[in-house]
């Protein structure tokens, strides 16, 4: 019955779980920005510094997740994925503890001290998939849907809260985890997505996470753009989940062997490579990237035309290096860096329309969920305006990545964590 005791106490549970999920994602989000400051700050009085806290930390940090920390490695979202396609409660016990889920935390937060470059929204996913997940623990969830209900949406509610975007949440859930939507769960992933939007609002205000931007392209000029960034970041895009993908695998050949046989040396050299990028790029490519994009949306000025090639290879090596953290903002950031490369080659096309169309472009390609791509940064830039040029790009993205990586990247990462039949 609607009216009764149980009924109502899943539904205070849930409430409280929602209400977590996004309290720990706003604080997430607060910690991983103020690491990114420390390390900005550390390196303008020592420039040579990641040179040794990328290859310590990374070592470290590889050593910690592969001796007490199993599932807690890379994005967050291939292990939810997984969770989601295995009823099995030991198996999903273990990919979406909370002890993995603080551990996630931690671990992120010291790789973007380090000088990762690397995302807190993926492992949001995981985080807010855990915490959720947790709360079948707590009050009997009687139903396989209901249970699996409430990972997809912990997911949701960690993507709405971290960047501010409910809808995207929502569309991420469907087109993204689940690649499939039922009446039963959709009104558990909306409520926590609601709720957690709502923590969100209260903590950090109604915000747009790149800034408001009012930025829109004729015709013409609009036209040659969409297809430029949407050829580009598709490329692009299908080439980085490819390079992910058989990272994931272990390379194969000598470096899958070294990384076999020495995965903290492994981990090491990744750091020291990441440290030489960073040198190159003037220290541009560290962290999520989140200020070096808001940057090149306002046409500041200040990031250099190499930054999306060297932010590609940098997140790259990073997630190579097994330690968490995730693609989000990142693949958002070379996507800045392309549309930026693009708005050369259209010079009557207002420059930020043209980042915001290479944003779309190489997320989409990179994640092949173009509904999702599109829906994400016009809620992250409050630009309605440019709705349909988004469209068409992040399709035009999706079908040219999916020739080069047939399978989403997600996708394909989800099968590291998923048991052998």
């Amino acid at each position: 019955m609607w009216l009764s005791r149980p009924q109502w106490s899943r539904r205070v549970v849930f409430l409280g779980g929602s209400i977590a999920v996004g309290i720990v994602a706003v604080g997430f989000a607060i910690a991983a920005n103020l690491a990114n400051d420390i390390l900005h700050r550390m390196l303008a009085r020592w420039w040579w510094l990641p040179f040794v806290l990328a290859p310590a930390g990374f070592a470290a940090i590889s050593y910690a997740s592969q001796r007490w920390f199993a599932g807690a490695q890379g994005s967050g979202i291939p292990q939810t994925i997984a969770a989601l396609r295995h009823r099995d409660a030991d198996f999903r016990g273990r990919l979406l503890s909370i002890r993995v889920a603080a551990a996630k935390i931690a671990m992120t937060l010291v790789g973007l001290l380090c000088g990762g470059s690397i995302g807190r929204e993926g492992p949001t996913v995981q985080i807010g998939a855990a915490m959720m997940y947790a709360l079948a623990r707590v009050s009997a969830f009687p139903h396989e849907s209901m249970r699996r209900g409430l990972i997809l949406a912990g997911g949701a509610a960690g993507v709405a809260a971290a960047f501010n975007a409910p809808l995207a949440g929502v569309v991420f859930a469907i087109e993204e985890m689940s690649r499939s939507f039922s009446q039963r769960t959709s009104g558990i992933v909306v409520a926590a997505v609601v709720f957690a939007g709502l923590v969100s609002l209260v903590i950090l205000g109604n915000y747009a996470y790149f800034g408001h931007t009012s930025a829109t392209v004729d015709f013409t000029s609009g036209s040659a753009a969409v297809v430029l960034c949407g050829i580009a970041g598709g490329l692009l895009g299908g080439t980085f989940s490819r390079i992910v993908v058989a990272a994931s695998a272990g390379f194969g050949g000598r470096i899958g062997a070294f990384r076999y046989a020495h995965p903290q040396r492994y981990a090491a050299c990744c750091g020291l490579l990441l440290a030489l990028i960073g040198f190159a790029s003037h220290g541009t490519i560290y962290g999520t990237g989140y200020v070096e994009t808001r940057s090149i949306v306002a046409g500041a000025g200040v990031i250099p035309q190499t930054f999306g090639v060297l932010k590609l290879v940098a997140t790259a090596v990073s997630y190579a290096s097994g330690i968490p953290g995730g693609i989000f903002s990142p693949s958002l950031a070379v996507g800045a860096g392309v549309g930026q490369n693009v708005a050369l080659l259209v010079p009557h096309a207002p420059q930020a329309a043209v980042v915001i169309l290479g944003m779309v472009a190489y997320f989409s390609g990179v994640v092949q969920a173009p509904i999702t791509a599109f829906v994400i940064v016009i809620e992250m830039t409050r630009d309605p305006d440019m709705a349909l040029p988004l469209m068409a790009t992040s399709l035009l993205a999706y079908g040219l990545s999916r020739l080069i990586c047939p399978h989403p990247v997600y996708k394909a990462l989800s099968k590291a964590f998923t048991p052998a039949d």
